[in-house]
């Protein structure tokens, strides 16, 4: 048979089983439901109409600060076969940063790497000066500045910082051929050396020192990799051999490029970095009070990617018997707003890493009552206050809670029995 798997993917939902949308609204309107999400970029092309299975897309909703009361039906199987048979794994998807491996000593990591990056064309710098560099660049993009993404930010903080460093050079020599104090320079002086610093920063340099980063952080990712994580992915991979595997996430990690680790388990990995327009416009409407912040956009963009995976992969059948149940989508991740909530939204079954204390995770410890935000973290203080509000309304939205990955194939196993 060949599977269509949206329908697959997101049909863990019978007719009993309803996708409800998950929404942001910080003003307190009760009835607010004809918000359009933003726009769509599917990855894949959409199902032939011969095709045998019917695709029902997960339901265009408002993210509003409640949990709408009205649910709406994306599948049409049997709400009887459903109870009656075991679902059987169809898409799987992960978060990765303080999922799969703790995000503090990674990026510890790749800091340190840059620095030394920096140091090599003369760049002498601490590594905070560059995450502070980098809120105040979103503070000065102003509501533009959430919505940039991890990989603008630091590319331009980089490039800040080196056209400061190469000022101060500029500014000392300037001081000594007029036998002067730098503060005592002219302004005429000071305006032509700037100007000569931005243009001494070439961007290939720029280029440089942020692979250098990124090269590191992967490489420290595989060596801090929680210690359960290949084995339990192994054993999915041995319980549900049909499974596509992939992950999603905020950033530039990517388990495809982990090949001494991850690699091998997963088939995709999707980033929000991926499509700038609806990562801009989620952003955007979660710093504004007033607006409706859609989490969708990334999920489907997901459904869609497995299912042109699963139609392409060889040991998958041709036909779908009508006694089989339909395919299941569990999505895992440590993030109550973003991983719970986003994909729950789009008719995922949801488990929530909330890990032991020896896993450092940071996720939960920026909230109250811990209040614990990591100095990396650019977040301002208004996201901060809407994800602790997407948090409470997610709580309702997790299937299943573990606290070791060991715990993760039983999880998922109980999911797909219904326990």
């Amino acid at each position: 048979m060949q599977i269509l798997l949206v329908a697959a993917l997101v049909g863990t939902l019978s007719n009993h089983y309803h996708a409800e949308a998950f929404s942001l609204q910080m003003n307190a309107k009760s009835g607010s439901s004809d918000g359009i999400p933003p726009p769509f970029r599917a990855v894949a092309p959409q199902p032939p109409s011969s095709s045998t299975l019917g695709f029902q897309p997960p339901p265009k909703s408002v993210l509003s600060l409640r949990l709408a009361s009205t649910a709406t039906d994306v599948v049409h199987a049997s709400s009887t076969s459903s109870e009656t048979k075991q679902g059987t794994l169809g898409l799987l998807t992960f978060d990765l940063d303080d999922s799969l491996y703790p995000i503090e000593p990674v990026l510890n990591d790749a800091n340190n790497a840059f620095v030394q990056k920096m140091a090599q064309y003369g760049y002498f710098i601490n590594p905070q000066d560059i995450v502070e560099t980098g809120k105040r660049i979103r503070e000065s993009a102003g509501k533009n500045g959430v919505a940039m993404s991890h990989t603008e930010v630091r590319l331009e903080a980089i490039r800040s910082e080196m056209e400061r460093n190469m000022l101060q050079k500029k500014l000392a020599e300037c001081a000594e051929d007029w036998a002067t104090d730098v503060k005592d320079l002219t302004a005429p002086l000071k305006a032509s050396a700037e100007k000569w610093a931005k243009g001494a920063v070439a961007e290939s340099v720029v280029e440089s020192i942020y692979s250098a980063w990124e090269r590191e952080r992967h490489h420290s990712a595989e060596r801090h990799l929680y210690p359960e994580i290949t084995t339990a992915l192994q054993q999915i991979r041995e319980e549900h051999p049909n499974v596509v595997i992939g992950a999603v996430t905020d950033g530039k990690a990517n388990p495809m490029l982990m090949v001494f680790s991850l690699a091998p388990y997963f088939d995709f990995c999707m980033s929000w970095e991926d499509d700038s327009a609806g990562r801009t416009e989620f952003y955007k409407e979660l710093g504004n009070v007033d607006g409706n912040a859609d989490l969708q956009w990334i999920y489907k963009a997901a459904v869609e990617k497995g299912k042109e995976i699963a139609d392409n992969k060889k040991e998958l059948k041709k036909d779908i018997d009508a006694d089989d149940a339909p395919p299941v989508w569990v999505h895992v991740g440590d993030d109550l707003a973003y991983d719970v909530g986003g994909s729950a939204s789009c008719g995922a079954k949801t488990i929530l890493l909330d890990l032991d204390e020896e896993y450092h995770q940071t996720a939960k410890l920026r909230f109250p009552p811990y209040n614990n935000i990591p100095a990396w973290n650019t977040a301002s203080s208004d996201e901060i206050a809407h994800r602790m509000a997407m948090n409470d309304e997610a709580e309702s939205m997790v299937d299943k809670r573990v606290s070791r990955l060991s715990m993760l194939p039983d999880a998922i196993n109980e999911i797909l029995n219904n326990e």
